[in-house]
């Protein structure tokens, strides 16, 4: 009986579930007294106490965890030796070392792993020990290696356990060590390859082992925190979390909280950061796990140092709207808190580094520098940042733009700016080489957010101390939008995720269909999310994005720009300014207060869209147009007054920032009927303005439901007599790929939390913007002449996804799009008069302008890109 339940809690424990584990090999040594006599019974008492070791480790203590072990040392020692004492012998040491490891006790855990691997090695090689034995004890090993920071090692330890795994038939092992290799790639900076592995892996667990799910999310969340995936990662540990709460196990559950902290800090919320990481360390400290434990202690001093800094900056007084930007102001020294001081973080540091964490202590000493520069410390900074080594080979990414802030920071304070902008300008080429083997649109999106503070350093540098125009400019285009820079390569075939995507489609018309039958859609909508997250994490490894291009200057954008007057915006501080290139010279103009700015636009486009219905009642119609129109007038008032004189009635190219990515632009009164192209960069602009085609087909799609679309569709016909006409998802993808133009009249949807699945609703289900991306060649122009799809999710660089900018990322050069809700009316009256105007040989831009004229709070159209 005993052995029995041994077996069932050894499967337990290796399917994740210790705490059932525990029960049984509690009732399995009750069933076998300690007086039980004979070897046999004493080892079946023995492996008891080593498969209970873990458990207890994982639900009560390490402590209690090793206890069992010297008792099953005890007892191995009164058996007579042989084989099965020296196999016993190693698999203790090797339990020890597992529980060690966990406990973050790296360097004592990696002697027992190597003395207990070197028995094992041998007991297997003379037929005395199983390959699951080994092949587990390697995989522990090799884990322990990555702690360690010994990547090659570790490889070494995964590759030759999933050689011993597929000659025994080992599925299960197999896949933990697939996880080790995802963990190994994290290691060493390769994204997309360890979210493929954890993706394997992860598969197979839902097969042999739902119970490890939970524990893989952990490993593939903190991948995606590597990648900025902040809200993604989130999400995953937000499922573990709930998991692992009802199973109870203590080490995974506190891993999973303090990497949920590290999402709520990079989602911008330091409260709940600083609550988990709390929550974490009490776990950890109950457990034993004293490195883990410090771990925690630094999240929290994180998320402390986030909350202090983040008070609001001291007011200042901004000159009157026009006013050339002032040469020299200081940086913003926020007030950090009492308890967020150099001496604390530094004591942090050397616990840290007491525990061997090396690179964490860095971390903990680089918060010292900050906090000292921000006292006005700069001579305990300098001394402080020379204790910082320099990044090693495996250093994180986010360490490595942390310490170059830390310099670019010390060097405002004792008054270099240029060293400053010599570290940012290094810093984000750093991470720009990190961002150049990414796969997806996504993942190259979150890298940014490393880079964010980095960035605003530089912008704020060149803005507060000399007002250079150009040289804002060019940093702008160093910071901001860098997704669209990159030419995009042909994606690789990959066949589950096509069934991916397919399920998608299907699953999301059922929760439509549901929702119309009034049936209940939290069941379908649960599992929509989960397979649209997949469809995500496939994209991520299938293939890398693009190549990159270099990021343009203003003398690049001068010889493009001709005529026309590019406004780019920025923000810094509370303060909007603008640098308008026009007739070759920059200048830099403060607009106003941000929050003002950005407040009106979002009123703007909440009147916008309460006039969108066709059949609005006329009272409500002529009321909410006057607010619309009194708010579009004052958002030109701050936005365009100020820059009248520079542009006058020129074309314009305008790169938004924040909230402006929103503006109808044309309904703004000094916009009326002027030509005017929006994009989300400089560079970006200019590498869509140069591309050109040899392509001539038309593509003419219409949507179902749409009646007053058909006659839209059916009239353009006899603009573009040879136009390929399609319907249905796969037919319009087959069309859209290498069109020269495509018109796409279609109900749509921006799905804010999720962009890539922002989608057009055709006749067998919604195409996704994501399939539009990853087209072989995407159509040189597309109109959507449908509601909202040119609104984005704005990240962190402004980098803004949504349905257009997918296309705009994958290569189209021109997108004609809503951002408002638009009804059907007055969306086939604008593409009339525009696709009339287009074909007599208009640029897109002149068309739309001309078209939008005549109703321009009804039809909130913006032409994108080029």
């Amino acid at each position: 009986m005993a052995a029995d339940l041994h077996k069932k809690a050894f499967r337990a424990a290796s399917a994740g579930r210790p705490a059932e584990a525990v029960t049984l090999l509690r009732r399995a040594l009750r069933a076998l007294p300690v007086t039980t006599p004979g070897v046999e019974a004493t080892t079946v008492r023995i492996r008891i106490l080593i498969t209970l070791s873990y458990g207890e480790a994982e639900t009560d203590s390490v402590e209690d965890g090793l206890a069992r072990l010297r008792t099953a040392a005890e007892l191995i020692a009164g058996l007579p030796e042989g084989p099965g004492a020296v196999g016993l012998r190693a698999i203790v040491k090797d339990q020890e070392a597992l529980i060690l490891h966990r406990a973050g006790r790296t360097a004592e855990a990696l002697a027992l792993y190597d003395e207990s691997v070197r028995q094992l090695e041998a007991g297997w090689a003379a037929g005395d020990v199983g390959a699951a034995t080994l092949s587990t004890a390697l995989m522990n090993r090799g884990l322990t290696n990555i702690a360690f920071g010994l990547p090659e090692a570790a490889e070494r330890d995964a590759r030759r356990a999933i050689e011993l795994a597929e000659a025994e038939d080992l599925p299960l092992l197999k896949a933990k060590a697939l996880g080790n290799l995802g963990d190994i790639a994290h290691l060493t900076g390769d994204v997309p390859r360890a979210l493929a592995f954890h993706e394997q892996a992860e598969r197979a667990f839902r097969l042999l082992a739902p119970d490890l799910v939970a524990r893989t999310q952990i490993d593939r969340a903190r991948v995606m925190l590597a990648a900025g995936l902040a809200d993604e990662a989130a999400g995953h540990l937000d499922e573990a979390l709930v998991v692992l709460r009802r199973r109870r196990v203590g080490q995974d559950l506190a891993e999973a909280e303090l990497a949920r902290a590290a999402a709520a800090l990079l989602q911008g919320d330091p409260t709940t950061a600083r609550q988990l990481a709390d929550q974490a360390q009490r776990r950890f400290r109950r457990r034993g796990s004293k490195s883990w434990a410090e771990l925690a202690a630094l999240m929290r001093m994180r998320a402390e140092f986030a909350s202090a800094t983040a008070e609001p900056p001291p007011s200042h007084t901004v000159p009157p709207p026009g006013a050339v930007v002032p040469s020299t102001t200081s940086i913003r020294a926020a007030g950090a808190s009492a308890r967020v001081t150099p001496a604390r973080a530094t004591r942090l540091a050397e616990r840290l580094t007491a525990v061997g964490l090396t690179d964490e202590a860095s971390v903990a000493r680089l918060l010292a520098v900050r906090m000292a520069i921000r006292r006005g410390d700069t001579r305990a900074a300098r001394t402080l940042l020379d204790q910082v080594p320099a990044p090693g080979p495996i250093t994180p990414i986010d360490h490595r733009m942390l310490l170059r802030l830390c310099r670019a920071e010390l060097a405002v304070a004792v008054g270099e700016p240029g060293l400053a902008l010599r570290e940012a300008e290094e810093g984000l080429a750093e991470l720009g080489r990190v961002r150049d083997r990414m796969g997806g649109l996504d993942l190259l999106c979150g890298t940014a957010v490393h880079g964010r503070e980095l960035g605003e350093l530089a912008v704020g540098l060149v803005l507060e101390h000399d007002g250079d125009a150009e040289a804002t400019f060019d940093w702008l285009e160093r910071t901001r939008a860098q997704v669209y820079r990159y030419e995009p390569l042909p994606a690789i075939d990959d066949p589950v995720l096509a069934r991916r995507v397919a399920q998608s489609r299907s699953l999301s018309r059922a929760v439509q269909q549901a929702r119309l039958d009034g049936r209940p859609v939290a069941e379908l909508e649960g599992r929509l999310d989960a397979l649209q997250r997949e469809v995500a994490r496939l994209g991520w490894h299938t293939s890398v994005w693009g190549r990159p291009r270099p990021v343009c200057g203003v003398a690049d954008v001068r010889a493009a720009l001709g005529d026309r007057a590019m406004i780019s915006f920025v923000t810094h501080g509370d303060v909007l300014s603008a640098v308008a290139l026009v007739a070759g010279e920059a200048t830099l103009v403060r607009l106003g207060r941000a929050a003002q700015v950005f407040e009106s636009a979002r009123q703007l486009h909440a009147d916008v869209d309460v006039l969108g219905p066709d059949h609005l009642p006329p009272l409500l119609a002529a009321s909410v147009a006057a607010s619309a129109a009194r708010r579009a007038e004052r958002l030109d008032e701050v936005l365009f007054g100020p820059l009248a004189g520079l542009i006058g009635g020129r074309e314009l190219v305008v790169v938004p920032t924040g909230d402006l990515y929103a503006v109808p632009w044309n309904t703004l009164p000094s916009l009326h009927g002027r030509p005017i192209v929006v994009a989300p960069s400089a560079t970006a602009w200019l590498n869509a303005a140069a591309a050109r085609t040899a392509a001539s087909r038309v593509v003419l799609v219409a949507g179902p439901d749409l009646p007053e679309v058909v006659g839209e569709v059916s009239a353009l016909h006899g603009t573009y007599p040879d136009a390929v006409m399609a319907e249905a998802v796969g037919d319009v993808l087959a069309a859209l790929d290498g069109a020269r133009l495509a018109h796409i009249a279609a109900h749509g949807e921006h799905v804010a939390d999720n962009a890539l699945f922002s989608r057009l609703e055709l006749a067998d289900g919604p195409l996704f913007a994501h399939e539009a991306a990853r087209l072989r060649t995407t159509p040189e122009q597309v109109i959507l002449a449908a509601c909202s799809l040119a609104l984005s999710h704005i990240r962190p660089g402004d980098e803004a996804l949504g349905f257009a900018g997918a296309l705009l990322a994958g290569g189209s050069h021109t997108v004609v799009a809503a951002v408002n809700q638009v009804g059907d009316r007055a969306a086939a009256m604008t593409m009339g008069t525009f696709h009339k105007l287009l074909a007599d040989g208009k640029p897109a831009s002149h068309a739309l302008a001309e078209a939008i004229a005549a109703d321009p709070l009804r039809r909130p159209f913006v032409c994108f890109g080029a």
